[in-house]
């Protein structure tokens, strides 16, 4: 008989079996078409490096595993030295309490505390873990049930967990690397030993770790500004429409 204890979900009593799933973009899903702006930041404008969220104010990495797993003490250090061709200032994302003050560690299948599960929106006005006046708390929950509206594991309308249709990561966004085989780590500590993972297979976050090896994705405070283009190429550019101007008057 499957076991419908929420906190023996949490606490991983139902073991997922794990899969390399292969996210892809799926148009008309989830908000990221409308509110992730690419932005170039190596100087060739047929890549984005970065996507600059407009709901959450910060700036992702194109690339969601950049390094590879680490420590949670790893993966701090490796995000606050990040130097992305001159864009630095990079953190693991966040989480702070719903109640604004203390996290609720209480398990819960539709958001309603800070540990579990929450709901996907399809419109971007709810889903995730938000505050009392229905600000995102989350990033990375953001990300997963908002921006690319993948379904949690637990069916969010009912009171005990159960196992929902179609759950999962099927939708990557722009994104690429987004790991589920095992947890993110995020920036914020659930308790003195522990901190906070999200889970990118089932849309969970708890307790992780901090010893243990796994992803990290690194994010950016605000917006970030586009590469200016070289001097060299700028002056041989300005050289060239010179020379085409100085043609063009020749022939006339």
């Amino acid at each position: 008989m499957k076991s419908r204890i929420l906190g023996a979900v949490s606490a991983c009593a139902i073991t997922f079996v794990s899969l390399s799933v292969q996210a892809v973009p799926v148009n008309g899903q989830g908000t990221w078409e409308s509110t992730l702006e690419g932005r170039d930041l190596d100087g060739n404008a047929a890549t984005f490096e970065a996507y600059y969220d407009t709901t959450l104010d910060i700036t992702w990495l194109a690339d969601a595993n950049a390094n590879g797993v680490m420590t949670w003490a790893d993966a701090k250090t490796w995000a606050t030295g990040l130097n992305v061709n001159g864009v630095t200032g990079w953190r693991l994302p966040t989480n702070t309490p719903i109640n604004g003050s203390s996290y609720n560690t209480t398990v819960s299948s539709n958001g309603t505390t800070d540990n579990g599960y929450a709901s996907t929106t399809t419109d971007g006005t709810n889903g995730g873990w938000r505050d009392g006046s229905g600000n995102p708390v989350s990033e990375m929950g953001h990300m997963y049930y908002v921006t690319l509206a993948n379904l949690g594991f637990c069916n969010p309308t009912l009171p005990w967990c159960t196992e929902q249709t179609g759950w999962g990561l099927d939708n990557s966004g722009p994104f690429s690397n987004i790991q589920s085989s095992t947890p993110y780590w995020s920036g914020s500590e659930f308790n003195s030993s522990s901190p906070w993972v999200f889970r990118f297979l089932n849309g969970n976050r708890d307790a992780g770790n901090p010893n243990a090896s796994t992803y990290a994705w690194a994010v950016r405070s605000g917006d970030v500004s586009a590469v200016p283009v070289p001097a060299a190429v700028w002056l041989f550019g300005s050289g060239l429409t010179g020379l085409i101007g100085v043609a063009r008057r020749k022939k006339a």
